[in-house]
């Protein structure tokens, strides 16, 4: 491998000043942009010997032919120059935003001369103010219809609004009293222009200066006996109350934020963006994020955020993130001229002023829904994984792809992966999974307990040792004894067959030849070949795997193994990787399989742990479980009690001085 490549500048060629750069490839579409506060510091990162690359940005570096820059006066400048030339020229290797989802808008059309309110999932309408996004149309209709009655607007289209004018007659929103009926004359277009103006206000959070305005009218129509208006008051006060509460409290009165989640892996992240107006939750929006190069998570909330706000959404004045990016002062910035560009465009009462500031909430209600916020976006992530796992024709691709690239004779209809857990040489476990035609065979789950090893190449070396000899004899293990079949359950526990799950209440049942003929057909099971074994690693991992197939003498299984850090494809006797593009089905596939391997063995390892020391405390005369239970509450871990004096022991409750010593002695003498 060359140590750079070709199109490397000299270094001297550079300039340190701010400045954004673009790779081309050899057609000049171009590759990738990016923004650096020194050109130079940051293109050399680039060109640093190919072997020394992380593999994804080795990728990039290779597929161009050419880099160029442009220097620029701030790094605010680089940071627009940068988002201005990713929206023009689309680089496949910059981070790329996927949204299926066609979300539902509030929209008030202050660009009309006489503006209307409609729900609308097209924001392309020219000085307009948007609200939401919704999940569900008719949270906005019912929302909208409360309002009317406080601030009754034009809702109508233009063509209703036409005929009324032609006819000199209201619709029946008009009649009813939800629209103030411009088209007829009943309120001047200033007049009316001003109740949107109010309407605009109320959803953008100044929902309590309203309600406590009314209220303010109200009593004085009713200290001068002018019932009637005082019965309006009340009523558009009722409407508004009822239109407030249908939005979630979860913060104080005053706060307008945008609170982000983001959820991420080697190839995708979903975001979750909470809208809080007035303390209240207003609307929600998620999307997926497509990974090309291994970003940061600080660099991933910059392109969140500029995604976020790049069409006709306002910035808050508060933005809450997960991690703040290194640019965060320019970036903000960036955002402050755009709340004020959008609040210019939007009138001199839409509230829209002010600095917006990004902050990583801390503690307090700001976090509590911080913590939702990503926990949402965890699921979002998941479910993704989920739908795209369950497309056939997805499945079918990644199969297929796998086979050509791993030059396998057939399909991999049947993958096995296997993973090695354990807790600083302790309690050592391991997992297999099993997947056929691309999907997850939970009742052929695996799991293995190791009774001593070396290290993980061990592991791998005896685990797949001990399945390989199902192959040659479904009853024996390696080394002629019967193996225990262990059935995983889709929770992750153990399906243990006992003599009640078989015989019931039949006393007719022969109970020994049904578990018997139970564990038959499990083994059986067990004695299917994969296609494909893949185990968790690099090379030295993959050769032990490979040891282990050798001495076992069986064929036609392909061995693979998938190293975690740069998603490379690892053969037997093969100095370099086999490279999936990033965002193929194939790798999400193998990733997944991972994934799934290493989950199942954490959930054993844990148990076992958990186990272990519940037998090891519950061994003490005196200690029941509700005793061990308070033990592991108050020290948080086995660590930590494991750790703690006697008279520490001894301050939890129910546990005295005499117990306390004999946990502390029972647990050192370990």
């Amino acid at each position: 491998m060359p140590d750079t490549v070709s199109y490397r500048p000299k270094a001297g060629e550079i300039p340190t000043q701010p400045g954004v750069y673009r790779f081309r490839d050899a057609n000049s579409r171009v590759l990738y942009v990016g923004k650096a506060k020194n050109l130079r510091a940051r293109l050399s990162n680039y060109f640093q010997p190919l072997r020394s690359l992380h593999e994804r940005t080795r990728r990039m570096v290779t597929t161009a032919a050419s880099v160029e820059w442009t220097v620029v006066a701030s790094e605010f400048e680089a940071l627009q120059l940068e988002y201005t030339w990713i929206k023009e020229f689309n680089p496949p290797f910059n981070v790329q935003f996927r949204d299926d989802k066609s979300y539902p808008y509030l929209a008030v059309t202050l660009g009309d001369r006489i503006p209307r309110v409609m729900v609308t999932r097209n924001r392309g309408a020219k000085d307009a103010r948007y609200f939401g996004p919704y999940t569900k149309v008719w949270a906005i209709r019912d929302t909208v219809d409360l309002m009317l009655k406080a601030f009754p607007m034009r809702s109508c289209s233009d063509g209703v609004y036409r005929r009324a004018e032609l006819t000199g007659r209201p619709c029946l929103l008009g009649d009813i009293g939800k629209c103030a009926a411009p088209c007829v004359g009943r309120i001047s277009p200033e007049d009316h222009r001003e109740l949107a103006e109010d309407f605009v206000s109320f959803m953008a959070g100044n929902d309590t200066k309203h309600i406590r305005a009314l209220t303010e009218r109200m009593k004085e129509a009713a200290s001068t006996q002018d019932y009637e208006a005082a019965a309006r008051h009340r009523d558009a006060v009722q409407a508004l109350e009822a239109a407030m509460g249908k939005s979630a409290v979860v913060l104080s009165d005053s706060v307008d934020a945008d609170v982000f989640g983001i959820a991420h892996d080697e190839l995708a992240a979903a975001v979750q963006q909470f809208i809080v107006r007035g303390g209240r939750i207003r609307g929600v929006r998620s999307w997926v994020v497509d990974k090309e190069l291994d970003v940061e998570l600080g660099d991933l909330v910059e392109t969140v955020i500029q995604n976020a706000y790049e069409g006709t959404d306002a910035p808050p004045r508060e933005i809450l993130v997960p991690e703040l990016p290194d640019d965060v002062a320019e970036l903000e910035q960036w955002l402050t001229a755009r709340r004020q560009e959008i609040g210019d465009s939007s009138g001199p009462r839409s509230g829209l002023s002010g600095r917006v500031a990004m902050r990583v909430a801390q503690r307090g209600d700001k976090a509590a829904l911080a913590q939702t916020v990503e926990m949402n976006a965890k699921n979002a992530l998941v479910l993704y994984k989920t739908r795209r796992s369950s497309d056939f024709v997805a499945r079918s691709k990644a199969l297929s792809d796998i086979q050509d690239a791993l030059e396998m004779s057939d399909a991999p209809l049947r993958m096995e992966c296997y993973d090695v857990s354990h807790l600083s040489g302790t309690n050592i476990v391991a997992s297999m999974v099993v997947f056929e035609d691309g999907l997850p065979r939970k009742d052929q789950y695996r799991r293995f307990s190791i009774p001593d090893s070396t290290d993980d190449t061990e592991s791998i070396y005896q685990v797949i040792t001990r399945r390989l000899a199902y192959l040659k004899n479904p009853e024996l293990d390696s080394e002629g004894e019967e193996l225990p079949v262990e059935s995983a359950t889709p929770d992750g526990g153990v399906d243990d067959e006992t003599t009640a799950d078989v015989a019931g209440d039949d006393p007719t049942i022969d109970v020994e030849a049904e578990l018997a003929a139970a564990a038959e057909k499990r083994r059986k099971k067990f004695s299917y070949p994969p296609n494909l074994l893949i185990v968790d690693g690099g090379q030295p991992q993959v050769a032990a795997a490979r040891r282990a197939l050798e001495e076992s003498g069986v064929q036609g299984i392909q061995l693979a193994g998938i190293a975690k850090r740069l998603e490379e494809i690892w053969l037997p006797d093969s100095d370099f990787p086999v490279i999936l593009p990033r965002n193929s089905d194939a790798l999400f596939l193998i990733q997944r399989i991972r994934d799934e391997a290493h989950r199942f063995a954490i959930t054993y390892q844990r148990a076992r742990r958990k186990r272990d020391i519940g037998s090891v405390l519950g061994e003490i005369p005196g200690l029941g479980p509700a005793k061990v239970k308070e033990l592991l509450k108050h020290f948080g871990s086995v660590a930590q009690l494991r750790k703690a004096s006697p008279e520490q022991i001894a301050e939890v409750r129910g546990v005295g001085a005499t117990l306390a010593s004999a946990v502390h002695e029972r647990l050192t003498s370990r």
